[in-house]
């Protein structure tokens, strides 16, 4: 059974409960410090909620313009490829000749890069998206 940074900080929680139980015998002073203890803890998340923000912020105030727009670019280059069926569809029905012409040079295009670079994108690509769809599953970001 794997353990994160959450599991962590709920046994340690616990068991600081647990000992300021037996240091503090009088249920007022427990309370007290169990509440002090909560009240560090939240601090802590609210910290590394504005940490988490933080960086968001910073790319979406970037004055850099590719900062903001990496992901979504990349989506517009493979829609364009989509769209631009259609209109080879109507070139190929017209010329034929032209319209296998032109997606042999893109095929060719598409071949010039080497294998391994695909594979890079694509492992990457692909693990971004499991990282968040987990974060988001987890109900973590």
């Amino acid at each position: 059974m794997a353990f994160g940074i959450d599991d962590a900080v709920t046994a340690v929680s616990t068991t600081v409960g647990k000992i300021i139980d037996k240091i503090f015998p009088d249920p007022e002073a427990a309370a007290k410090a169990k509440a002090l203890l909560m009240s560090s803890e939240a601090q802590a998340e609210i910290a590394k909620t504005q940490t988490d923000l933080s960086a968001i912020m910073a790319e979406a105030q970037s004055a850099d313009p590719w900062t903001s727009r990496a992901r979504p670019s990349f989506l517009y280059i493979v829609y364009t490829f989509i769209l631009a069926a259609i209109p080879m569809g109507v070139l190929y029905a017209f010329r034929p000749e032209i319209a296998s012409d032109v997606a042999d040079g893109v095929k060719s295009w598409l071949n010039a890069f080497p294998d391994q670079l695909y594979w890079l994108f694509g492992a990457g690509y692909l693990g971004y998206t499991g990282a968040r769809s987990f974060d988001k599953w987890r109900g973590t970001k």
